[in-house]
């Protein structure tokens, strides 16, 4: 049974399609939720419809369309039309950052719900969002367990640590110990997020048993939480940068900060897709022939 948030917003969402052409889908984060996907930062935003450009347009405050050309893809999902997983992430990717649209890439290849090849034929179509989703394919990975675990991963690349994810540790003489988050490659040190769940009293005791069996067999466990990553990103890559032998480069720390910015968990990033919104939502309520389209304008 959906959590009962999700099973609002189906109601929620029920509710508006009776205003909405029969061909229309919803697309973007609304259709992010209803696929379950882990979902960045956003702040409150409008519901997301995908609609041919031919049909009659809907202006209602809280809606925001999206006008196609042509026909588009869509599943059903629970009697309600979303566009596909790979119109949906092409679609977010018009607002959102290299982190948010990794968020929900990682989410939707783990529940096998999109696959690479879908997203590639996405990203070259000459549409809005197209340049930064075939920035973004490369930094995808299904094996992904959270959307922090993403984060950091993502955190690990711009800052040049080479890393393996899920790497399994075992004993020398081959007994299962643990799968770790992170490998750093060439080292015995290993990088794991920590979330909340790790702080319950029953998880925590698994995991300090966990602990004293790496450290046993000579392993290094680092463990990461939120704030570590948003906040302490320096002392993570300079601890990193003293375990591979190499000088401080602060270019690794600017790389990720420009990540940070241009993302749902800062406030420049918040407030560049806010302004989009309402940009988008003034043209579509004063009935601009264009509005909010997918046609690409910038060089493929």
């Amino acid at each position: 049974m959906p959590p009962a948030d999700i099973r609002n917003l189906g109601d929620d969402l029920r509710a508006w399609s009776l205003v909405l052409p029969p061909a229309s889908a919803f697309t973007h984060l609304t259709a992010a939720e209803l696929y379950g996907w882990w979902l960045p930062s956003a702040p409150r935003h409008p519901v997301f419809v995908a609609m041919r450009r031919s049909d009659p347009r809907p202006r209602r405050p809280g809606l925001l369309v999206c006008r196609h050309p042509r026909s588009f893809g869509f599943t059903v999902c629970d009697g309600l039309r979303l566009t596909t997983p790979a119109e949906t992430i092409l679609a977010a990717a018009r607002d959102l950052g290299v982190l948010d649209l990794v968020v929900l890439g990682d989410s939707a290849l783990r529940l096998d719900q999109v696959t690479l090849t879908e997203l590639q034929i996405a990203a070259d179509r000459r549409r809005r969002g197209a340049p930064l989703l075939r920035q973004v394919i490369p930094l995808l990975d299904k094996r992904s367990e959270s959307a922090w675990e993403s984060i950091m991963r993502v955190l690990q690349r711009a800052a040049e640590i080479p890393v393996e994810p899920q790497y399994p540790v075992h004993t020398a003489d081959g007994r299962f110990i643990a799968r770790a988050d992170f490998r750093v490659l060439g080292t015995r040190r290993l990088h794991e997020y920590d979330g909340a769940d790790h702080r319950r009293a029953e998880v925590q005791d698994g995991d300090l048993r966990r602990d004293r069996s790496l450290l046993t067999e000579g392993w290094q466990r680092y463990g990461y939480t939120s704030r570590h990553l948003l906040n302490e990103a320096a002392s993570i890559i300079r601890k990193a940068d003293q375990l591979l032998g190499r000088q401080w480069d602060a270019a690794r720390l600017c790389a990720w900060e420009d990540l940070l910015n241009t993302s749902m968990l800062r406030r420049p990033g918040r407030s560049r897709a806010l302004d989009h919104w309402r940009r988008a939502q003034v043209e579509q309520e004063s009935g601009q022939p264009e509005g909010y389209t997918t046609l690409q304008t910038a060089p493929h």
